[in-house]
Parts: C-alpha cells; structure tokens; sequence
C-alpha cells in the first residue's frame, strides 16, 4: 500500500516591508499635497501685502511680481525686445497656483501702475534688501551705475612668460572660474587657489568673479538676469579689459549653463572646459524650462534640500520674505553664528549664502537655470563641431542635481570625459577634497595643452 503523496499547502509569501513602505509613501503624498496647498495660499496673501507695502514706500511704481503678468506684456512694458531669453517660468502662468487659477487676489491686480520716479526708486535698495555698505557700495552717485564691472579676483605669477610654445618656451595660459547659484568668487578662492602646485602658478593666469547679482558684484534693479546679461557682463569685465585670446573654463552648478554658453560664443578660444554638476535634461525646446524646473526643483516634502529648492523657486513671495529675513539682516545673523560657534571668520559658504537680492536671484534662477535648459543642445553641438574638450565632474550622491545629467551629456557629446566621484554630493565633490579636485583640474589643462600644442607647431611644420 503506497503511503498517499501529501497535498502541498501553498502559502503566499510575507513581504514585511511592502505594506509599511506603500502606507509611508501614501503619507508622504497627502502631507505634500496640504502643504504645497497651504504654501500656495500663503503666498497669494503675501501678494497682496508686499503690493501694497511697495506701493506705500516706494510710490506707483510698476508691480514687482509676475503672478499676473506674461511675457508679452513684460516686453512691452519694458521694451526687453530679446526673443526667448526670458523664461516662462518666471511668470505665473508657468509656476501653477490653485488659488491664483481660481481668480485669488486678481481684483488687486488692478492697482495704479505709474512709472513715475520709479527710474530714481530703482538707483537705491529696496526697503526689503540690505542697505550695508558691503551689499551697496557697487552703487555710484555719479555715472551709469548698470555700467559697473563684476567684481573679479586675479591670480598670477610676476614670473610668467609669453613665449612661442613652439620654440619650447611655454606661454601664460588662461583661466576663468564661474560659481554656481548663491555663491561667489570665494567659492573657488578658498578651496581652488590655496591648493595649486607651484608649476601651474607660474604658468597660469586666474580669474574668478562673482556673477552679476550676486557676491560684491553689481545687483541692479532694472535688470532680467538672463544669460545674455550674464554674458555680457563676463565679457566687459574679464574677456575684453584683459584681451584673453584663449582661456579654461571651469563651472560649477548654475554656472555651468553660463560657461557652456560663453564656450559656444568663443568657440575657437576656449581650450578646455570642465564642468562640475551640470544640470541638462534633453527635452524639447518648448519645454525645456518647465522641465528643468521640475526636475530640479519639483514639489515634494522629501528630501529636505528639494522641499527647500522647490519654496525658493515657485513660490516667488515667500522667496522674498526669506530673503528679507535672511539676507536684510545677515549681519545680525552672523554676529549670531560668530557668537555662537566661537569664531572670529565665518566659513564662506555661509557668507556667500546672503550675499544676493531677492531680484537677482529670483530672475537668475528662472531666466539662466530653467531659461537656459532649451539652449543646451545648441551649445553642446557647437562645442562637439569644434572639438572642445569636455570634461564632466559629479559627485555620486548629488541630490540637486540629477547623476543622469552628466550622463545625458555623455550621449549628447561622445568625446566628453565623465569622472563619477564616489560618496560625494553637489558641494562635497569639490568641498572637502580640495587637493584631490585641484589636481584634476592640472590634469586637465596640462593634457589640453599638450594636445593643443602637438597640434599647433606640427601645422606649422615644427617636428
């Protein structure tokens, strides 16, 4: 007699974690959803009360925020005639607001708009912006004050030669430094400069400037900060006063649109560029700039450095009032820290951090960052025609910007150098380890110049 074959009892498998991770997502989504609904409340009554404190300290002038307003009418007011520069981000229509969709605060849109005085208005800070001698003194009683130059700090050897690399003498080479959103020049000053080994400061040139808007550098009111803006200002104040006939280009961050720009428009001259957590998404042109806002800044509780990337970027008016809290009074707040932390020199990054307006920033962030992303692909295509070395930095655990950047300029430009740094995030990849990030960069120019060298004496028949 056979023993009979039990049937098999079949049990469905456990997963411990499933259900809490769902249930925990779920959370997240709600919380997220009333928050971002609250935050969209709260900045159409900030709306109406900045409108108003504007219009009662200085005067009828023009309202100051885009929650209405559009393109078309932003050119028109102020004859801004440069197609595609400004980006749709900027304006309301482009960082949706429930209650501003539902007509919230549209009935005090209709305040007086007059233009009268406001041309002297914007020569001074604006009640909400610092008025210490550090964050004004760009401004002059005399003159055309848009005309001031970038604060710039130059590095170089007495010693350095302009010679014919052709006949072994080796020439003073060239190179610009382009920081990335709420920073400065000290960015690269602190960690870049103190770490250079002798040869290269011999043999190169250093110039490291605070963009327009931000650091000492000029912050004018009547200014859009788009990359034209930005570029211009690079030119007048580096490009052209020092007659660079060939320059290095290294970005970090928001910088990097600005350095990929000013590559494309100096094509022949640029000998290399380097470029540390690039943001760049492939997407269609007219998209570009939402999706670069999303993707950088979308609207999500977690992580926190998001949460507070996505506040500062659609949320113009809360935007400000952090920046009038913050950056009005960094003086009282570094008093504060120096205080507390014992020290006589606060860390740069801390200082760099309020060393802005609200309307630098604001427009920069839109108009370079979220604007720039649909001129990408034309600047890495004319970079790729003419052969310029492309060298990608990024750190690992970068959460600003997203690890397929760099990977999606890999595919756009196939000759570009990809360097990945392990267990590094959007600042540490430089921060941290100074002398192993300075070193690269050596690399870098001396393989570029070797190259560039080999190139130029043998097109002129030297062996």
């Amino acid at each position: 007699m056979k023993t009979p074959i039990p049937t098999p009892i079949i049990v469905s498998p456990i997963f411990p974690g499933k259900w809490p991770r769902k249930t925990a997502q779920l959370l997240v989504s709600a919380m997220s959803l009333v928050v971002f609904l609250f935050l969209d409340f709260l900045d159409i009554v900030l709306c109406v009360i900045y409108r108003f404190v504007d219009q009662f300290t200085e005067g009828n002038t023009t309202p100051s925020c885009y929650c209405h307003r559009n393109r078309e009418e932003e050119r028109r007011r102020t004859n801004y005639d440069r197609e595609g520069e400004v980006s749709e981000t900027l304006y309301g229509i482009g960082r949706r607001n429930v209650f501003r969709e539902m007509g919230f605060s549209r009935k005090w849109n209709g305040l007086k708009e007059n233009g009268g005085g406001g041309g002297m208005l914007r020569r001074r800070n604006r009640w909400s912006d610092c008025g210490c001698e550090s964050c004004v003194s760009w401004m002059s009683s005399n003159g055309d004050y848009m005309r001031r130059l970038l604060h710039v700090v130059v590095k170089e050897s007495s010693t350095a030669t302009f010679g014919d690399d052709c006949r072994g003498d080796k020439p003073m080479e060239n190179v610009i430094f382009l920081h990335g959103f709420i920073s400065s020049s000290a960015f690269w000053t602190e960690t870049v400069f103190p770490n250079l080994s002798e040869p290269t400061k011999r043999n190169y040139r250093f110039f490291t400037v605070d963009l327009l808007g931000f650091g000492r550098s000029p912050k004018p009111r009547d200014c859009l900060y788009t990359l034209r803006d930005h570029l211009e200002m690079i030119e007048k104040s580096v490009i052209h006063p020092f007659q660079l006939g060939s320059f290095h280009l290294v970005a970090h961050s928001m910088g990097c649109v600005i350095a990929l720009a000013l590559a494309a428009k100096y094509s022949k001259s640029v000998k290399s560029i380097t470029l540390i957590a690039p943001p760049y998404f492939p997407s269609p042109e007219n998209d570009a700039s939402l999706t670069a806002l999303r993707r950088l800044a979308d609207r999500k509780l977690w992580p926190p450095l998001l949460f507070g990337s996505a506040v500062m970027s659609w949320y113009e008016h809360l935007g400000r009032c952090v920046c009038f809290l913050v950056c009005r009074n960094h003086r009282t707040w570094e008093w504060i820290l120096k205080l507390l932390t014992r020290r006589r020199d606060l860390h740069f990054t801390v200082i760099n951090m309020t060393r802005h307006t609200h309307h630098s920033a604001w427009h920069t962030m839109h108009n370079v960052i979220c604007g720039g992303a649909k001129l990408m692909d034309k600047y890495l295509e004319a970079l790729e025609d003419s052969k310029v070395n492309i060298h990608v930095i990024q750190g690992s655990q970068d959460q600003v910007v997203p690890l397929e950047c760099s990977n999606n300029i890999k595919m756009k430009v196939p000759d570009a150098e990809v360097s990945i740094v392990e267990n590094a995030d959007h600042t540490n990849v430089i921060l941290h380890r100074e002398k192993d990030f300075t070193q690269d960069l050596e690399q870098i120019w001396a393989s570029t110049a070797d190259s560039r060298r080999g190139e130029q004496c043998f097109g002129q028949g030297q062996p």
